[in-house]
């Protein structure tokens, strides 16, 4: 990628036509910070449970609060991207979050957790504001591997969330690892100020215009609807998993702590690795070979996870190919939609992680039910179904 002189704008951040290596690096580790907030609370699971009286599986709806926030958040505040300085605009939803992330460390009943986690997910969004400015400083040649560059940082965030998370839980209390979050947020803040890329354009459009455009399109862009629909299935299966793991690993046949759980995350390693090869690849070949790829590593997963109980190398083996399984499917969704529209990538991606999102929300509760009742079975039918649905449905749209 080529390094272009950067131009230093009066608010403080970056102003250019293009991008440089460090630009793409320190806005991954920006989307790393951002999103690392969202999964905190999954190896913590038991443990939140465990200081309210709850199982597990009673605490679980607090990822889905902070999922289905993270959903809301999406669709109200990422089409402001097109709209407002961006910069701005992740900052003050930084701000918020820190906010939102001390209610949670102090929150005196599960009810109020669980309020504050929807908060938390609501003013999480901060990577998708990102992703699509900083894509649109790339060429076409490029963007697949710019993009898989910035999800390289949103797994890397992922991984240091559930191993951080859980380790912190482990020695300190959940509660220390939401005081510890809203830390990590001031970097983050300080990061995006300095260094986001801007070239200074606010749009004229207003906001209920670009909410009303959201469904616009939906309704005139197959390729979008395609993506949001595979994107839907692929991260059902995914949040089936993660958002299981922790209650099944503390239960028998293992009886592990909240810091193996987070341990787990570390698998996201591979992904991590891989995220710029994926990124070539749908440069070079288009982006349907990396979607079915995904499915079916996902699908394939799912049935090693089926019998974990029995044998934990099947446990890690499934969690490696449901990274990179979902990790290909997110690339190559994303580098399509970008295509489309200049303009309205904010809006392209608003529709997209949307229904991304839901998705997620709708394979947590899927898999709560489904784990409850026949626990590794149970998550394997949760994951494999939506991941085969996934497959499906990307052989059947174009």
């Amino acid at each position: 990628m080529r390094a272009l002189s950067m131009t230093r704008s009066r608010a403080g951040g970056r102003s250019a036509d293009a991008l440089s290596r460090m630009d793409v690096t320190l806005m991954a580790i920006a989307c790393a910070l951002a999103v690392a907030t969202l999964y905190y609370n999954q190896p913590l699971l038991p443990q939140i449970g465990a200081s309210f009286g709850r199982s597990p599986a009673q605490s679980t709806f607090i990822t889905t609060a902070t999922q289905f926030g993270y959903t809301v958040g999406l669709f109200f505040f990422v089409p402001l991207g097109d709209k407002l300085d961006r910069r701005r605009l992740v900052c003050g939803l930084a701000a918020l979050n820190v906010a939102a992330l001390l209610a949670a460390a102090f929150a005196r009943n599960l009810d109020a957790l669980a309020w504050s986690s929807f908060a938390i997910g609501l003013t999480t969004v901060s990577a998708q504001i990102v992703i699509p400015a900083v894509s649109g400083f790339a060429t076409e040649a490029e963007r697949g591997r710019v993009v898989g560059a910035l999800l390289s940082g949103m797994s890397a965030g992922l991984l240091f969330s559930r191993a951080f998370s859980g380790f912190v839980g482990a020695h300190g209390g959940w509660r220390l690892m939401f005081v510890l979050a809203a830390i990590v947020d001031l970097v983050l803040i300080a990061v995006i100020w300095l260094r986001l890329p801007t070239r200074g354009e606010r749009g004229v459009i207003s906001y209920l215009s670009l909410l009303r455009s959201l469904w616009t399109l939906l309704r005139t862009e197959p390729t979008l609807r395609a993506a949001c629909l595979t994107g839907f299935l692929m991260f059902a299966s995914y949040s089936a998993f993660w958002s299981s793991l922790a209650g099944l690993l503390a239960s028998p046949p293992y009886r592990f702590g909240s810091d193996v759980a987070g341990e787990f995350g570390l698998v996201a390693i591979v992904g991590l690795l891989l995220s710029p090869t994926i990124g070539r690849t749908v440069d070079h070949h288009g982006p349907r070979p990396a979607l079915a790829a995904g499915a079916l590593s996902l699908f394939g997963a799912f049935l090693l996870v089926a019998g974990s109980a029995k044998a934990i190398a099947l446990l890690v083996a499934g969690a490696v190919l449901i990274d990179f399984g979902s990790r290909a499917g997110v690339v190559a969704n994303q580098s399509r939609i970008y295509a489309l529209s200049a303009a309205a990538r904010s809006r392209l991606n608003t529709v997209f992680m949307t229904a991304f999102f839901l998705g997620g929300s709708i394979g947590t509760a899927v898999a709560a039910e489904l784990v409850a009742r026949l626990s590794w079975l149970g998550l394997a039918i949760a994951g494999g179904g939506f991941a085969l649905a996934a497959l499906a449905a990307h052989l059947a749209t174009q």
